[in-house]
């Protein structure tokens, strides 16, 4: 037993090495006061320094940060609806095909995704920009919101919303007073996980973007095939420190709740 569980633990270990040990060389590369990233050259902040005259990554980190706020938010308004619907509808053939057709988008190849969206803009002659790009993730990552909030309300416990029913609540005010503010948890994890994925993209923005809406995973990936700057582990640690803030803000808030509660 001690031996299986030393195993596990080893295991445990060589993951989340594998995982955040290029995290921290990046981050750590980020204060390389050497230009070549291979080489260190003494601990300097000179490359978050020149971000300030680097007006496309400083664009495109704007644009990408303002794409991921706004399909996280339709994606979590409308996967929220979606899970409710999924979760109060009657078992049936309907309810099956709705969601299948949910959960198509997350095992779908993105570039399958990305082409088809396109096509999509071409035929309704849409101009593709900052608009579409944020269309097309708010198509992506609401299948994942729905199915985190949907796992959220299984765990409900249906007699609040059966009492407040008895009181002559009726189900928009029960949806609005017992099921939503129960559902917060789930509903701000997978706000989360669609902003993170929409900040992430790059597959699907390269299909469904056009000319000066260039998104920072885009400007990171053409940067890097000429060679990989100071610059852009600077601008990639900032944004891991964002993300970082973001969960952990999140967890308080949700802690604080739950104390409250």
């Amino acid at each position: 037993m001690k031996g299986f569980r030393l195993i596990h633990s080893v295991a445990l270990i060589a993951g989340l090495l594998f995982l955040y040990v290029p995290i921290g060389i990046l981050i750590l590369y980020s204060f390389n006061a050497s230009r070549l990233v291979t080489v260190w050259g003494g601990f300097s902040t000179q490359w978050y320094a020149s971000l300030l005259s680097n007006q496309a990554l400083k664009d495109a980190a704007l644009l990408s940060l303002g794409v991921a706020m706004a399909s996280a938010t339709i994606a979590t308004v409308l996967g929220t609806l979606a899970a409710l619907a999924l979760e109060r509808a009657r078992p049936g053939r309907a309810k099956l095909l709705f969601g299948g057709l949910i959960a198509a988008p997350m095992v779908m190849p993105e570039v399958i995704t990305g082409l088809s969206l396109l096509l999509l803009f071409v035929a309704l002659n849409v101009e593709r920009g900052a608009i579409t790009v944020t269309l097309a993730h708010a198509t992506l990552t609401l299948c994942f919101v729905t199915m985190i909030v949907q796992a959220r309300l299984a765990t409900l416990d249906r007699s609040l919303e059966e009492a407040a029913q008895d009181l002559g609540a009726s189900p928009w005010r029960v949806t609005l007073t017992i099921t939503l503010p129960l559902a917060l948890p789930g509903i701000i994890a997978g706000w989360l996980l669609a902003f993170t994925l929409s900040l992430d993209d790059l597959v699907i923005a390269s299909f469904a973007t056009g000319p000066g809406a260039t998104t920072l995973p885009m400007r990171i990936y053409s940067a890097v095939r000429l060679g990989v700057s100071p610059e852009i582990n600077a601008i990639s640690t900032l944004l891991i420190a964002g993300v970082a803030a973001l969960v952990v803000t999140a967890s308080l808030i949700l802690k604080r709740e739950k104390l409250i509660a």
